[in-house]
């Protein structure tokens, strides 16, 4: 349970896709303009990444991985089909947004003709691939850990895409230089935004850790270093001449 809730926040705040990789910049800055339409698309965004990732979860676990035909019997366990991984998952991520372009256009049309191009796009979104790569690079061991880092990466680039609508609704309003009315105040409100989330970094990253090594350090440092008298290292050292002394004596002799 641990797993998923640390693996939930970090996906969202941490590695956000946005302001940590920064995948699906295009639809990001293109369809941010209203609102309404930035809700529309990161809702259709969640929705692909939550069936797309666990989907090619399964195909890279039973299909794509070295000796994952194991299960079509013995004799398939040396072939390793991942030089197809690019092919299936991209052909998985346009199945669902053809889907999700029919349902939209379906249910409603006014937000259909307000995402436009950006809609069918989502199948080219570097965000989606990423997010199925991702899942494979970090060799993420169940299914539900799958689904549940398709469903917060989703929410994290919803959330990232709705901020900055919001901001960008409310800028126009705003005496912005000239300079940098339109896309240069919206990538100096990213960067900013981007800093404010990895601040989070610390948030599941084992501070714990951090301070228990320095308190051990102030410890150390705390306690009295061990002072040896400067009369016995003197005795000392006479003995040890007066030793040497005697014993050529009694050579000579």
């Amino acid at each position: 349970m641990l797993e998923h809730v640390e693996l939930f926040f970090k996906s969202i705040f941490i590695d956000n896709m946005v302001f940590a990789v920064f995948l699906g910049m295009c639809s990001y800055l293109a369809v941010s303009k209203k609102v309404a339409t930035a809700v529309g698309l990161g809702a259709a965004v969640i929705f692909v990444l939550a069936v797309t990732v666990p989907m090619n979860w399964l195909l890279d676990k039973y299909l794509l991985q070295d000796g994952a035909l194991v299960w079509l019997g013995p004799e398939y366990a040396d072939y390793n089909l991942s030089f197809l991984s690019f092919i299936l998952f991209i052909a998985t991520i346009a199945t669902m947004v053809q889907l999700v372009e029919i349902v939209v256009e379906k249910f409603s049309p006014s937000l259909y003709n307000s995402l436009g191009i950006f809609l069918p796009l989502i199948a080219v979104n570097c965000a989606i691939l990423g997010g199925s790569l991702f899942m494979q690079a970090r060799e993420i061991e169940t299914f539900g850990l799958a689904f549940n880092y398709g469903v917060s990466s989703g929410i994290g680039w919803f959330l990232a895409i709705l901020a900055i609508a919001a901001i960008r609704e409310k800028i126009r309003y705003s005496n912005v230089p000239a300079p940098l009315r339109g896309l240069g105040i919206t990538f100096i409100i990213t960067g900013l935004m981007g800093i404010g989330f990895q601040s989070f970094g610390g948030m599941l990253t084992g501070g714990g850790e951090e301070t228990e090594e320095a308190n051990e350090q102030v410890n150390k440092v705390d306690q009295p270093e061990m002072v040896v008298p400067v009369k016995e290292v003197v005795v000392d050292k006479n003995e040890e001449i007066d030793e040497k002394v005697i014993s050529y004596n009694d050579v000579n002799k």
